[in-house]
């Protein structure tokens, strides 16, 4: 058996500020913009820079309950993992951007790592991990 996550779905506000921020702001790379007229929405995907398969489906809310979640898919808790090869090449390049970290740089057993929010208020690891573990 072979799998692997293809997508995961992030609600957001607007497309174009989410493809601003994911992609201008963060290096993702825009993947796929594609109107889907029968359902009045588009399928916009995003992913990192690198070797990694998964991406991001920006899923612009389309109803008040799920307006709701925006920025706060997780709850509070950290959602997503951004791993990186070189820790401090992106911290500081996203610093640079404006972007707010929440929780600044530490060692941590498993490598370094620094919490930031996205342009919602998601909370994200930046993290180069020391081993193989992720």
């Amino acid at each position: 058996m072979n799998q692997s996550l293809a997508h995961i779905a992030l609600v957001v506000r607007d497309y174009d500020e989410a493809i601003d921020f994911y992609v201008d702001t963060l290096g993702f790379t825009l993947v796929e913009d594609t109107y889907q007229p029968e359902q009045d929405k588009r399928w916009v995907v995003v992913k990192p820079v690198g070797d990694g398969s998964t991406s991001l489906l920006l899923a612009r809310a389309s109803t008040t309950h799920q307006q709701d979640y925006i920025g706060d898919q997780a709850g509070g808790r950290v959602f997503l993992f951004l791993r990186t090869d070189d820790f401090w090449r992106d911290y500081n390049r996203y610093v640079g951007r404006g972007v707010e970290f929440v929780r600044e740089p530490k060692d941590a057993p498993y490598g370094i790592v620094a919490v930031f929010r996205d342009l919602y208020g998601n909370l994200w690891d930046l993290v180069q991990f020391a081993d193989t573990r992720g």
